[in-house]
């Protein structure tokens, strides 16, 4: 991903940068993000757990960086940051054998 992922492209995410393409959608989407990260039956502190958990299973270098720098801001220590990682890579690898069982069905179906 280095030739594709440029840190100051985060930069210009934050400065709002896309709204300058289609600023109602940007806007409504900051409003949803900004109410989804928030406070609420979570923590803002689990939800940025939760965050760079989900950067990393969908591998994005941008959110990777932002989340880290959230949880690091926040306090949540780099042992609870690479536990949350790891619960994305065990889903990530259930979720890669529990789809085995088509493949089983379709080997028990052609057996003769």
């Amino acid at each position: 991903m280095a030739e594709y992922y440029e840190k100051s492209d985060l930069e210009q995410f934050g400065e709002s940068k896309l709204a300058e393409l289609q600023e109602e959608h940007w806007n409504n989407f900051l409003n949803y993000y900004g109410n989804a990260m928030g406070e609420g039956k979570l923590s803002a502190r689990t939800k940025a757990l939760i965050a760079l958990t989900v950067a990393h299973v969908e591998k994005c270098p941008y959110c990777i960086e932002a989340y880290t720098t959230t949880c690091l801001d926040m306090g949540i220590s780099k042992e609870e940051m690479m536990e949350a990682v790891h619960v994305g890579a065990s889903m990530q690898a259930g979720i890669t054998l529990v789809t085995s069982v088509q493949m089983k069905k379709l080997i028990d179906e052609m057996e003769f």
